[in-house]
């Protein structure tokens, strides 16, 4: 099981004291720190919708030129890679499901049905 995201992001705080007090094991994975890749990226959009993945509410978002928010909408991965701002936190990918953001309900299905 693999977290994404950026530890200071309150979402993701929330994911990790929920895994942290589930007592589920997981890798921590920092988009700033650790970086992101083309092929991460495709692996999660194989599950999600490319709009669900994209966050328009960030700061990131509204520093970008009217060329570089064309492009992200265009799905141009590699901007992307250099932008993980961009994405919604946390990612949790766990036996190639992945769950956009954090939601208790799912993150306990996910973790039941695959622990079960």
């Amino acid at each position: 099981m693999i977290l994404f995201g950026i530890p200071n992001c309150d979402t993701v705080k929330k994911a990790r004291v929920f895994l942290d007090q589930s007592n589920i094991s997981y890798q921590f994975h920092d988009f700033r720190k650790d970086g992101l890749t083309v092929e991460m990226i495709q692996a999660w959009l194989s599950q999600v919708d490319y709009s669900t993945l994209i966050n328009k509410r960030s700061t990131t978002w509204k520093q970008l030129n009217d060329h570089e928010r064309q492009a992200i909408e265009q799905q141009d991965l590699t901007l992307l890679c250099q932008h993980p701002t961009l994405i919604k936190r946390p990612i949790l990918q766990y036996n190639k499901q992945v769950l956009i953001g954090f939601n208790q309900t799912e993150y306990q299905h996910l973790i039941q049905s695959n622990l079960s």
